[in-house]
């Protein structure tokens, strides 16, 4: 691949004196940012440190960039004190943060996904617990795909891992099946939402609390969309009081993230039959609702695009508003994910192709932050564009039955919906090699249409040029090579000659005129310029004064349209 790739990495000091550790690797600043403010405001750890890592196509190793620093300084390690080599998790709560979850669903993805569970609902269900257990190996084998890079990292023995790794949970399961025996999880099945809150409220470990008593609310459910459908049913009974209300949103929002984190959650909620593109502009219609339906209502080539969302889906897309941070975050990272990904959008059709991605690249953009952030979106959709440049894909979309003009406008449509200074320069050169060739020449100089029709047409290819946004060299080369073009047409037929010379009216003729000069009816160029040197012998002619001096009319007439070809004052 010769494409940038650009993600962000959270690293931690536990201690002041600790070394760093990296806890976090997400393509979503905003994510990975907010994770180490959380981090560092719950006392969890010392310092963090986020850095964006971009890598250099050329050497093929990632250059970083700190963006943020925060925390306490770091110390000189004395030489006496040996390294630490704890593991990352030593105690049952170190299994329920982000990076540990995110490591659970990864080593267990397979029994999770036939179970239709989420790494939070493990953690807290004693129901799923007992089941994974019984399942026989699945367990050991999880325990062992960590142990192993784990001990090499560390440099200690991969069986002395294992047995710290298999107490760990064994303890946790033991918590787990102690709190549940003695009645300590919320049952929010006979209990609302808020009163349980409200009555958890100085435990000193209510998140775990409330957290078990929200995956027990998701017992039963028949499928993922009916799980999300009563997270916001206990999201509806919330507290109204701005801290109780934080901590009760936060325990609903972790199994909401992990959930619409994974493809079948996704798929579950917004339709299994939707292809990617129709998936990914599901997906920004969600989480940025408002801004998107705004954009919507004035773009018809997003409206186009964006498909209807389900009425669960809906109803998460209003949440999503104002609250559950980590599940745009969710969100976004699948986004970022496929954009950079190697997957066509559209399969076989590079038309919708671009279409989607023109759309997709608009609504992100409009969401001002909300989705991704700028940065961020210029740089997938950079690598998303060298894909539309490949060889493949130009083949694919100048395809066998078109006109070599409708070719050319192919590619100049291509132009304008490439993103990167490299890969415009690509698509120019693309654009360049078909209208210099001599397919092109021979349909526009000796084709069916009248000379006329087609210097029109040149002249409208010249103009989309000059709005796709290449720079000047590449676009002053292919509007000049229209440009010849247009003046060996009009050459052949003698048009501007004809037109001087005709049997009409003066002020017709010169109007006729004009708009070749102007490049309205013929490409700037030769053509352009012989039309203005008639235009000027025709404004010296004793018949044009004596028409001026007849009629005032005339005079305004031929005074604007002078003006308007910049030929008078």
């Amino acid at each position: 691949m010769d494409r940038n790739q650009i993600h962000y990495e959270l690293f931690v000091r536990r201690q002041p004196g600790s070394g760093w550790v990296l806890d976090l690797a997400n393509e979503s600043r905003t994510r990975v940012v907010e994770t180490a403010e959380e981090l560092l405001a719950s006392g969890a750890v010392a310092a963090v440190r986020v850095t964006k890592e971009v890598l250099d196509p050329e050497t093929r190793e990632f250059r970083s960039i700190t963006i943020l620093n925060k925390g306490a300084p770091e110390r000189k390690k004395s030489k006496d004190l040996p390294e630490r080599r704890d593991p990352l998790c030593v105690s049952p709560q170190d299994l329920y943060t982000i990076h540990a979850r995110d490591r659970i669903g990864r080593l267990l993805e397979g029994w999770l996904s036939r179970n239709r569970s989420t790494p939070f609902e493990l953690l807290h269900r004693p129901d799923l617990v007992e089941k994974l257990e019984a399942s026989g190996v699945e367990l050991q084998h999880a325990v062992q795909k960590v142990a192993v890079p784990e001990a090499q990292a560390r440099g200690v023995g991969v069986h002395e891992i294992i047995r710290t790794f298999q107490s760990l949970i064994d303890r946790t399961i033991q918590r787990l099946m102690k709190d549940h025996r003695r009645g300590a999880f919320p049952d929010l099945n006979k209990e609302k939402y808020a009163a349980a809150v409200e009555r958890l409220w100085n435990e000193p470990e209510r998140g775990y609390l409330l957290g078990a008593g929200v995956a027990g609310y998701l017992t039963g459910s028949a499928g993922w969309s009916e799980k999300i459908d009563r997270l916001l049913d206990l999201a509806d009974q919330a507290p109204t009081e701005p801290a109780a209300r934080a901590v009760a949103l936060a325990a609903i929002e972790q199994p909401l993230a992990e959930i619409l984190g994974g493809k079948a959650g996704l798929n579950d909620l917004l339709g299994a039959d939707m292809d990617l593109g129709d998936t990914l502009a599901a997906i920004t219609r969600l989480a940025g609702a408002k801004s998107v339906e705004a954009l919507i209502r004035i773009e018809p080539g997003v409206a186009r695009v964006m498909p209807d969302l389900p009425q669960s889906a809906m109803r998460l897309a209003g949440w999503l508003e104002n609250d559950f941070e980590t599940v745009r975050a969710a969100l976004a990272g699948r986004v970022l994910r496929e954009l950079v990904g190697p997957r066509r959008l559209k399969g076989a059709d590079p038309e919708a192709e671009i279409a989607y991605l023109r759309a997709l690249a608009m609504a992100l953009t409009a969401s001002n932050g909300r989705i991704l952030q700028l940065d961020d979106i210029f740089a997938a959709f950079s690598t998303r564009s060298a894909m539309l440049v490949a060889s493949d894909f130009v083949e694919a979309l100048l395809g066998r039955d078109q006109t070599a003009r409708e070719d050319v406008e192919a590619l100049i449509h291509l132009v304008e919906n490439v993103t990167g200074a490299g890969n415009k320069r690509q698509a120019a050169r693309w654009l360049s090699a078909n209208i210099s060739a001599l397919k092109f020449e021979k349909e526009m100089r000796y084709g069916s249409e009248t000379p006329p029709a087609r210097l029109a047409a040149l002249a409208a290819l010249q103009k989309a040029i000059a709005r796709v946004g290449l720079p000047d060299e590449d676009r002053l080369v292919l509007q000049g090579k229209l440009g010849e073009l247009g003046g060996q047409i009009e050459a052949d037929a003698r048009l501007v000659t004809l037109l001087a010379r005709a049997q009409a009216p003066i002020v017709h003729r010169l109007n006729l005129l004009l708009r070749l000069a102007m490049g309205e009816a013929a490409p700037l160029g030769p053509a352009a310029d012989r039309a203005r040197a008639e235009v000027m012998k025709l404004v010296r002619t004793p018949e044009l004064r004596e028409t001026i001096t007849r009629s005032p009319e005339a005079a305004e007439q031929v005074r604007g349209l002078l003006k308007s070809a910049g030929m008078a004052a």
